[in-house]
Parts: C-alpha cells; sequence; structure tokens
C-alpha cells in the first residue's frame, strides 16, 4: 500500500500511528507561480523552477530534482496493491488532489486500487484548517473511511486540471458551471482561486485587499499578519514563503501599498529570518487611498502574475 499525503507532518502522524504500507510527500505548490497543463514537459518546469527560483528562493536545480524523483516514485504504483490519497478542501490540496487523480487517470492500473480521505471539518474542531491538526489516532480512523475512486472522480479532476491551467480566463470561470459533485470540495477552492486575481475598482485581489484591511484594524506585525491573512482565507491553504512574496510586492516602489520597517529581508526557501518577526508593517498614504476606492493600484503599478496557467498583466 501507497499513502500520497499532502505534507511532512501527516505522513510522519500516519506512521506514528502504525499505517501499513509506504509514504510518499508530495511537494508542490500549485497555486503559486506558473501552471501548465504538462507539468512534466522540460520547457513548461524550466519556466516554473525560474519563476519558484527568483520568487521564494527554491534553487531551480532543487525543485527540478525533486519532481524527478517523485515523478519517478508515482510511476512505480503499480507494485503497491492499493493507494492511498490524503487531502482536505483547500486550494492548496484540491489542486495537488486534481493534478494526481488527472495523472492516474490517463494510467493502466493493472492490480492497482485506488481510494481517497478527503475532508473539510473534523468533529471537535471549530476552525479545521487541515489534516495537520489531527492526531495520528484520529487520522488511522479516518482511513477506514475512505472512499474507492472512479471515473467520476477521474473526470471530475481532468476538468479541474484542464480549466486551472488555462491560459484562458474564460476557461477558469466556465469550471464553476459544470458539474463537480464528485470532488465536493473542488468548486469553493476554485472560487478561492479566482477571488485572487485583481477584478474590483481598487485593483486589489482578495491576498492584497485582506492585507490592508488587517492592517487599517491595527495589525503590524507580519507573522500575525500571515496567520490572520490566512484565517480570513483559508480557503487558499496559503504558506508562508507564498504570502511574503505578495507582501514583497505590495511594498515595492514607487507604487508601495505597505511600507516595511526593518533591517533583514524577506525570509526565503534557504534562509529563514527570525529577525523578521521584529519588523513593523504598515499602509502607505497610496495603500489607504487604494483600499477606500479611490485610486486603481493596477492602474499605476506594471504588475502581472500568475493565476494557475492565466497569466494576467495590469493595463
Amino acid at each position: 500500500m501507497l499513502h500520497i499525503v499532502n505534507g511532512d507532518t501527516v505522513g510522519e502522524r500516519l506512521r506514528q500511528g502504525g499505517a501499513q504500507g509506504d509514504i510518499l510527500v508530495w511537494r508542490e505548490v500549485y497555486p503559486f507561480g506558473p501552471i501548465f497543463k504538462d507539468m512534466e514537459e522540460e520547457g513548461n518546469r524550466s519556466v516554473r523552477a525560474a519563476f519558484l527560483e527568483k520568487g521564494i528562493g527554491l534553487p531551480s536545480s532543487d525543485y527540478i530534482a525533486f519532481c524527478e524523483t517523485q515523478e519517478q516514485a508515482l510511476k512505480e504504483f503499480r507494485k503497491y496493491n492499493e493507494i492511498v490519497l490524503w487531502f482536505e478542501h483547500d486550494l492548496f490540496d484540491q489542486t495537488m488532489l486534481c493534478y494526481l487523480l488527472r495523472w492516474f487517470a490517463r494510467q493502466s492500473h493493472g492490480d492497482t486500487s485506488l481510494s481517497l480521505v478527503c475532508i473539510g471539518g473534523y468533529p471537535g474542531i471549530e476552525d479545521f484548517r487541515g489534516l495537520g491538526q489531527l492526531t495520528s489516532e484520529q487520522l488511522i480512523a479516518l482511513f477506514g473511511i475512505r472512499q474507492a475512486v472512479g471515473e467520476p472522480e477521474f473526470e471530475a479532476a481532468k476538468r479541474f486540471w484542464s480549466s486551472y491551467s488555462s491560459g484562458r480566463l474564460d476557461r477558469h470561470i466556465v469550471f464553476l458551471q459544470e458539474d463537480t459533485s464528485a470532488l465536493p470540495f473542488a468548486r469553493a477552492a476554485f472560487e478561492a482561486h479566482l477571488s485572487r486575481i485583481p477584478s474590483d475598482p481598487s485593483g486589489l485581489g482578495s491576498i492584497e485587499r485582506t492585507t490592508l484591511e488587517l492592517l487599517e484594524e491595527g495589525i503590524t506585525s507580519p507573522h500575525l499578519l500571515f496567520h490572520q491573512v490566512g484565517g480570513r482565507l483559508s480557503l487558499l491553504g496559503m504558506g508562508d514563503l507564498e504570502y511574503w512574496y505578495h507582501l514583497a510586492q505590495m511594498s515595492e516602489g514607487p507604487y508601495a501599498l505597505v511600507r516595511i520597517q526593518g533591517e533583514e529581508g524577506f525570509p526565503s526557501f534557504l534562509r529563514a529570518e527570525p529577525t523578521f518577526r521584529e519588523h513593523v508593517i504598515s499602509l502607505t498614504e497610496l495603500g489607504r487611498e487604494v483600499l477606500a476606492g479611490k485610486v486603481c493600484w493596477s492602474a499605476l503599478k506594471a504588475r502581472e502574475a500568475w493565476f494557475g496557467g492565466f497569466h494576467w498583466k495590469s493595463g
């Protein structure tokens, strides 16, 4: 048996709980950076690797190496009698789940069956964020209620990935009109994805707007800001390095929305800066005007960003 999980914490707790079989932690951040229909294609992978190196400090060579390693492990799936996928309800996990289901849909399974553990809440946990909140015993109990994966799940995942990886925004929007009932958390996650794209008169997406709102409420600590934004936008499942990237974009002149007081640079994949906790974040005057809807940030600042396969540019 092979368990494919969404993070090291879940993998370790499954081991501690005595889960039978091997564990593969799938390492990707599909909500961040350029996405392509065929992620394994060499040219596409190089584009993504270059973006991640520049954006969060992940060396291109490291990214390409661990992609190849985990893909090789995936290709050996037929030596297992069952593959169990462990994921949750947010965009981080739903993109990962749909990518993997689409991959499996194109394979001959032989005698290997697929099953899925995917939840959006847990009894007794009011603010459920994900499987990493559960104990080993709770995770093992979920194993007993796993559900078989079949054609409906494969088809829904293929439609999700086809829309999400498209360079056309209309293909993203059309997904919300399709039947996603086989993957009950896919629609809400996709709506959270679309909310990130700047669309209102302020030129802000959900991450930028929520950040400015919290700053206006008096939050000044970068780490508290990250946790508060993550709480309000929990359906994104956004990690810290991804958020620091967005915060850095908001702090760049000459049209900065936020001001960062402190000497150290932003943390990155290779540099965790404990002193970053001592920084103070505040709104600039432009940030206040943009938040109030008096100025459109996108009309002022030349910007571009990736939202799945959609390459958005201002102006």
